[in-house]
């Protein structure tokens, strides 16, 4: 190198440049949605309850309440994760989270009590739950995964597929049950 040139430092911007910076701002956002889907799991923790006795159809009702149970051991997952990263247990507001239940809210006043329409609109209310946990859970699995966090991964995994068999099981409620039974309704 000659003496007037200058060495050319590695720019922020450059993909190729894995600084301790920017291993650290990935970490800061995953807790940060870490503590997003956190404080979504424990508002559906009053949510479903209200979502279970206003649903109609028994198997719908059973549903819900198995998923209250589920969401109970989601929040236990996210408190142990928060643990192993060595990171104070801290909820965000989801902003989507409580759009969502505040669609539920509206669906319920704006179907009769003890219809099977209500009960299409709660199993579409839960599923658009459902896909948002979906989608969270599945980035991230994803971004525990590149910041090798092996038993987070395996933490959120179980989460992750939980929310994808309540998805499944709310299908098949509305296909084989409720769907047909609101189309009688009048």
């Amino acid at each position: 190198m000659e003496k007037n040139q200058k060495k050319t430092p590695a720019k922020k911007n450059n993909p190729d440049h894995t600084s301790e910076e920017t291993h650290s701002q990935l970490r800061n956002f995953f807790i940060d949605e870490l503590k997003d889907i956190y404080w979504a799991e424990k508002h559906l923790l009053k949510a479903l309850p209200k979502m279970q006795k206003e649903a109609t159809n028994e198997e719908l009702q059973n549903a819900f309440e198995d998923h209250l149970q589920q969401t109970k051991n989601h929040v236990t997952r996210l408190e142990q994760v928060f643990e192993q990263l060595g990171e104070r247990v801290q909820a965000k507001k989801c902003e989507a989270m409580e759009g969502l239940t505040k669609e539920a809210d509206t669906i319920i006043d704006d179907t009769r009590a003890g219809s099977s329409t209500r009960d299409v609109g709660l199993i579409m209310a839960a599923q658009k739950v459902e896909h948002y946990e979906i989608a969270t859970y599945g980035s991230l699995v994803q971004l525990a995964d590149t910041l090798e966090l092996d038993e987070i991964v395996d933490l959120l995994k179980a989460t992750l597929d939980e929310e994808k068999q309540a998805d499944k099981y709310l299908t098949e409620i509305a296909e084989s049950k409720v769907n047909h039974l609101s189309v009688e309704e009048v």
